[in-house]
C-alpha cells in the first residue's frame, strides 16, 4: 500500500504539520529528510530499515554528508538537509 493510500491521521508529513514534529516517530521524521522510498519500500519503512541497520537517529544526524552518502537510500540532498539539522 501506498503512503498516499493511507488515512490522513498515520501519513507523516500531515502528522508532522497538524501535530508538530513531537508526535512523530524517528523513522517518520528520518521520511520527511528521505522523500522518497527506495525500490520495493515506502519511504516510511526505508526510514525504519536505515535506523535498524545503521543506529538511532540521534547517531545519523552526527554523521557528516559524506558519511550519509555512503548508506542507501541517502542522495545529496538528503545527506546536505540531514547534516543541516544536527
Amino acid at each position: 500500500m501506498q503512503i498516499r493510500d493511507w488515512p490522513d491521521n498515520e501519513r507523516h508529513r500531515e502528522k508532522l504539520l497538524k501535530q508538530g514534529p513531537g508526535v512523530l516517530s524517528d523513522a517518520e521524521l528520518l521520511a520527511i529528510f528521505l522523500c522518497s522510498g527506495m525500490q520495493g519500500s515506502d519511504v516510511v519503512t526505508s526510514a525504519r530499515r536505515l535506523l535498524s541497520s545503521h543506529g538511532p537517529l540521534r547517531s545519523l544526524l552526527e554523521n557528516t554528508p559524506k558519511q550519509l552518502l555512503k548508506l542507501p537510500g541517502i542522495g545529496r540532498y538528503t545527506a546536505g538537509a540531514i547534516s543541516s539539522i544536527a
